[in-house]
């Protein structure tokens, strides 16, 4: 063979090479998605089970729903550290070993299993949340919004998936909820195991150390703070709705499982907005529209349920096309508004962190109005009030400007 025929040969099997890890990490980050809400999702419709098992209260079951977001708000700024000393893909293999063992531990009965293994699959999945944008942005510098298309709608679908199926698993496997609940510990070690090669391959980029004393924190840029509110207010609201709507239906008539079935599908609504909307944020001058408009199409939701609920489906295409536009805008500002991945991963943090501490008030709020007044009426209004700050913050956040 001749020299130039063997180097067009090594070059071949070069690319083929590289065109195998590059499907192998867009496989990893895939699965990666998939842990980041299952485990959030199936809590919402077992919520009065697991209220009725555990003898909690209406508060409590809303602490229970609000946990993860405080250990998110708690653990997201140091993240972006964490990773600088010991690399993105470390980091996130271990998160995924972390949230297989937090999954287990919750679903065990034994007394204040629950409450640990919901605190350890919340740091988990805070790691997940925090560095999937800043490996976006590192490994897919010209095709960041089609891939944050595919990872929203990846978590949206199977979030969706677990929220419906979660009642009707716990009603026939044995060990009901728990069993339930505790059966996502295997996709956690499936994504475990896809992602050993990144974490422990020659590709995996070593640890960038000097960057934790020259990379500037976002915290005194006003573009950095909008990006917060408005992760932090579309996170409220959605974490009200995951946790409440299937009790607010039970009121209104709607059996539990039907209730499961709605929530089901105000998810699949909004992972079809997931898949859409970066592709068309990409493509505009800014994201300003997008951010005021799908704030105030959530405000039309909850408006409906309050004075009409007997409508509840219409309420839930409503709501589900709303938070899915602004759900995915959260998590694309995280990288249109960041300078390189570090960057992203350091506005990640911070906007996860602050966000995330004020959406933990949002379940527990809710359940304690709820408790208060007996009724679902100032719950909705508090509702209301938060997404029309949100629509506000909208037209800072969605400018065409990057936090320095």
């Amino acid at each position: 063979m001749s020299a130039g025929a063997s180097t067009i040969s090594d070059r071949a099997a070069d690319t083929r090479v590289t065109t195998a890890r590059r499907v192998l990490l867009i496989a990893g980050i895939l699965l990666v998605a998939a842990n980041l809400r299952g485990a959030l999702t199936s809590v919402g419709p077992l919520l009065e089970t697991i209220r009725r098992s555990e003898g909690l209260s209406a508060g409590q079951a809303g602490l229970l729903s609000a946990l993860p977001l405080l250990t998110f708000a708690v653990f997201s700024p140091q993240v972006p550290r964490l990773a600088r000393r010991v690399g993105m893909e470390r980091l996130t293999w271990c998160a995924l070993l972390a949230l297989a063992v937090g999954i287990v531990l919750r679903s065990v009965p034994l007394s204040g299993m629950l409450w640990l293994g919901t605190i350890l699959l919340g740091l988990s999945i805070a790691v997940g949340n925090v560095l999937l944008p800043a490996l976006l942005k590192r490994d897919f510098p010209d095709r960041v919004a089609p891939m944050t298309s595919l990872y929203s709608v990846t978590m949206g679908v199977v979030g969706a998936v677990v929220s419906g199926l979660a009642v009707p698993l716990a009603g026939v496997l044995p060990g009901g909820w728990r069993t339930a609940l505790g059966s996502l510990a295997g996709l956690a070690l499936i994504a475990f195991a896809i992602w050993a090669p990144q974490a422990l391959g020659r590709q995996a980029r070593r640890p960038v150390m000097e960057r934790v004393s020259t990379t500037r924190t976002p915290w005194r840029s006003a573009l950095a703070w909008q990006v917060t509110a408005y992760m932090g207010l579309q996170s409220f609201g959605f974490y009200i709705v995951l946790s409440w709507f299937p009790a607010i239906m039970n009121d209104n008539g709607i059996s539990e499982e039907n209730s499961g079935w709605l929530l089901l599908l105000l998810q699949v609504l909004g992972v079809t907005m997931s898949a859409a909307i970066p592709l068309v944020a990409n493509k505009m001058r800014d994201q300003r529209l997008l951010a005021t408009g799908g704030s105030l199409l959530s405000l039309a939701g909850y408006v409906g349920m309050l004075i009409a609920p007997e409508f509840a489906v219409l309420w839930a295409i409503i709501v589900g096309l709303a938070s899915g536009i602004c759900f995915v805008l959260a998590l694309l500002f995280f990288t249109l508004r960041a300078a390189d991945s570090y960057g992203a991963a350091a506005l990640s943090g911070m906007a996860q962190s602050i966000g995330y501490l004020f959406a933990t008030t949002g379940p527990v709020l809710f359940g304690a109005l709820h408790d208060w007044t007996h009724s679902w009426s100032l719950p909705l209004i508090v509702l209301m009030v938060a997404v029309s700050v949100q629509a506000a913050m909208g037209l800072g956040a969605g400018r065409n400007l990057t936090v320095h």
